[in-house]
Parts: structure tokens; sequence; C-alpha cells
């Protein structure tokens, strides 16, 4: 029952976003695409840029491809998270009845985020096919890095939008720390420019750093290179969703009065 919910919750919630407008729900393929199109030109043919990452073909196009492999789920989580902030107090007249599963609230935009992210992910597998001429059997196991980018986004989307009810200046707050959480993440440079004694902090205490690079290795490499970061990427963000999850359950019931 709070799956349909979820469902009919998120459906509305993408609705909403484009709502009046001609093109509608292709609006956040149009810009993700556009974006790929953009980093891949301007990094690939005016700068000519060229990647030196094992197992990827270093041709003036890839990184491009590189690059928009590494934001895919950096943006998708970024925006479920700072999103899901604000979701409880957007949402008074929901809060306040009894009946309703306040704990769909936090998670209808991170699905919301995750679906717009698919569709970019859909583009760059596509241009990856006609670039490199290789698609790689590896696609197949990009359902299992989704589950902890969901569970991370989610556990610390259920935080935030429970403390959010109490202190309002956390969605403000959001934007300064994702700015330096996107620069200790190897995103827009190789982790290989990181020194060496920290790039082990970097990827074991960084979920997003090992997601971000197994979307790279499945998508371009053809092969799991970071499978340690990746299990531990997956043990972090299941421990940050039970807690997440925890103490928004034990916030919830003082949300109604504050409200």
């Amino acid at each position: 029952m709070h799956a349909n919910l979820l469902k009919s919750l998120v459906q509305r919630d993408l609705e909403a976003r484009y709502k009046g407008s001609i093109l509608g729900n292709l609006w956040p393929l149009l810009n993700q695409l556009s974006q790929l199109l953009i980093y891949t030109y301007v990094f690939s043919i005016v700068l000519k840029v060229k990647l030196d990452v094992q197992g990827v073909p270093a041709n003036n196009l890839t990184f491009g491809l590189w690059l928009f492999a590494g934001l895919l789920p950096w943006t998708a989580f970024l925006v479920g998270f700072i999103q899901s902030s604000s979701s409880v107090i957007n949402q008074p007249n929901l809060v306040k009845k009894v009946v309703f599963p306040l704990t769909l609230l936090p998670l209808v935009p991170v699905f919301s985020a995750f679906i717009e992210s698919s569709m970019g992910l859909m583009a760059l597998i596509i241009l990856t096919g006609l670039i490199t001429q290789t698609l790689h059997p590896t696609l197949w196991l990009l359902p299992l890095v989704w589950i902890p980018q969901l569970l991370l986004t989610s556990g610390l989307g259920y935080l935030v939008a429970g403390l959010t009810v109490f202190l309002r200046d956390i969605p403000q707050s959001l934007s300064v720390i994702t700015n330096l959480w996107f620069y200790l993440t190897p995103i827009v440079y190789p982790a290989s420019v990181i020194p060496e004694p920290w790039q082990t902090w970097i990827f074991w205490l960084n979920p997003l750093a090992a997601i971000a690079e197994v979307y790279r290795d499945l998508i371009l490499v053809g092969k799991v290179t970071h499978q340690g970061e990746w299990a531990t990427a997956s043990v972090i963000s299941l421990l940050l969703f039970a807690g997440g999850l925890y103490i928004y359950r034990r916030l919830r019931p003082a949300f109604a009065d504050v409200l």
C-alpha cells in the first residue's frame, strides 16, 4: 500500500515540476543531454583534455563522458538531499493528518531526482556506445550501485527533513556543506591526483566517491576496479539510512505541534 502511495506521490511531484510546459517530462532528458554534449564539446574538443584512466579509451571525446558519469550520481544525490530537507515543512496539511504515513515525505524528492537522473544515464550509455563502439556487459550491474546511492540519499534526507522542522537554517546550510563535499569527491578531477595518503580516506569515508567511480567502472571501463570501496560505501549507506530513519521517527511525533 505504501509503495503504491509513494509511486503516486513521486508521479505527482514530477508532473507538478513541468506542469504547463509544452515538452513536460522531456525537459529533464533535454537538460541532461545538453549537459552531456556541452561537457564533451568543451573538455574534449575545445580544451582537448585527454583522460588518462586505465581501461578507458584515451581519445578526445572520452573526458566529457567520464565527467558526466561521475556527475550523474552526484546530481541525483544533491537534488534529492537538498529538496528532502524541506519535504516535511512544505506539507503541513499532510503532517497533521493522523493516517498519512509521514515516512514517505522525504522519499518523494529522492526518488524524483533519481528518476530524472536515469534519463541522463540513458543518454550517457547511448553516446558511450556511439563514441567508443563498445557497450560493456557490466552495465547490468548498475542496479547494484543504485542501492547504496538511494540508501545514502534517503538516510541523509530523513535526517535533514526531521531536523529542519526544528531548525529552519538547515536547508540554507546544506548549500555550503555540499559545495565542500563536491570538491572532496573526485568528480571533476581523477582520483589519481589526490595525494596517496589521502586517497584511502577519501574513498573509504566518502560513499559518493566510491559510487561515482563505480559508475565509471561499469559504464566506461567494463570492470569493477573499486570492489572494496563499493562494499564499504554500501555498508556506510545502510548505516546512515538506518540512523537517519531512526532519528526521523523519534522526531516525528512533535512535527504537528511545531508546524
